[in-house]
């Protein structure tokens, strides 16, 4: 693969954990690799506890590696510093997880424009790309709810609304669809491949359920620790 077309890679991965005894350490990642193509959407497949939420945290800099290389464009992650690492992740990337993390004291209008406040933005300029966000996600009349007020297919909608503020090159999705029925699933799906299509985004998704696979550009299988083409 042609790295220039990449817009992240991830090299030659190891991560291990203590085992319950902590005799000994249990490899999760094993000289793991893997790229991402712009506007591309990637998927990994796996058992629960094969290591893919692990992965996606590595690759989206919320946990290091114990050696392997990362890179965004060419520039090693790491290389950063916490704070430069943390600036990095609220402007280049957007989160969408299987338990939302929706802060519960704010309604979800406010959740979605958090991460521009964050990065600067405007209250105005924040809730009106915030507003827009609940619109073309079918959910502005429940700007004003707060998560307890909302569905599950709701509330990850505004997860998704929250991921897409800063209008991130990468949207790194670990289980989306875990917590939602059939049809709500569905719906979910279409508006992330539409994200593709809209707005140029590229996405890794992380999922247990192979049927999702079926929709994506490239799609991988992680088990013992080594991934493998699907």
């Amino acid at each position: 693969m042609d790295k220039n077309d990449s817009i992240l890679t991830g090299e030659n991965i190891t991560k291990s954990f203590p085992s319950k005894s902590g005799n000994d350490r249990l490899t999760i990642l094993d000289d793991v690799s893997l790229s991402i193509d712009r506007g591309s959407v990637l998927c990994v497949v796996g058992a629960s506890g094969s290591g893919k939420s692990t992965l996606l945290h590595i690759l989206g800099g919320l946990d290091r590696p114990d050696s392997g290389r990362i890179s965004w464009n060419g520039r090693h992650m790491y290389d950063l510093d916490n704070d430069e690492l943390a600036d990095f992740r609220n402007e280049k990337l957007g989160f969408v997880f299987q338990f939302h993390h929706l802060l519960p004291e704010f309604t979800a209008l406010e959740n979605v424009m958090m991460p521009a406040l964050i990065n600067g933005s405007s209250s105005e300029n924040a809730e009106e790309r915030a507003m827009e966000l609940l619109e073309r996600f079918g959910i502005p009349g429940r700007a004003e709810h707060r998560p307890a007020e909302l569905s599950g297919g709701e509330q990850q909608r505004v997860a998704m609304g929250r991921a897409l503020i800063n209008k991130p090159d990468l949207i790194l999705a670990d289980e989306p669809t875990g917590n939602l029925d059939e049809d709500n699933t569905e719906i979910l799906l279409d508006m992330l491949f539409e994200l593709r299509e809209l707005d140029n985004v590229s996405m890794l998704l992380i999922t247990h359920e192979k049927d999702i696979a079926k929709r994506t550009d490239q799609t991988y299988q992680l088990t013992k620790a080594k991934l493998h083409p699907f």
